[in-house]
């Protein structure tokens, strides 16, 4: 878990979750879970024109804009969000090449 200071203490992400997508610019929807108590959905890994990023939940407006939902209220704690995140997303991403690569008898089978 890593942690962070913040105005009342420390905040840690306890547990993330990655679910890949398999689109051209949206690469996996994200859970976590903060301080084994808030879970956040929803959130976006993306490919950008820059590289990779994290979009936190969002809701489409009527005048056609997004609004996020839940976001870091300052760089610090975003920094640590999107570091956190992206690790879980590749770690995720070397995971399913290892188990796409291997053979039946190499799957760990549980008796």
């Amino acid at each position: 878990a890593k942690n962070l200071k913040g105005g009342s203490g420390k905040m840690q992400i306890t547990d993330v979750k990655v679910f890949p997508v398999n689109e051209e610019r949206l690469k996996a929807y994200v859970t976590i879970i903060i301080d084994n108590c808030f879970l956040v959905r929803e959130i976006k890994v993306i490919n950008g024109n820059s590289g990779y990023f994290v979009a936190m939940p969002s809701k489409k407006r009527k005048d056609g804009t997004y609004r996020d939902l839940a976001h870091p209220i300052n760089q610090e704690t975003r920094d640590m969000m999107e570091k956190v995140i992206l690790d879980a997303y590749w770690k995720r991403m070397e995971e399913m090449k290892v188990e796409k690569n291997q053979t039946p008898s190499q799957q760990k089978v549980e008796k």
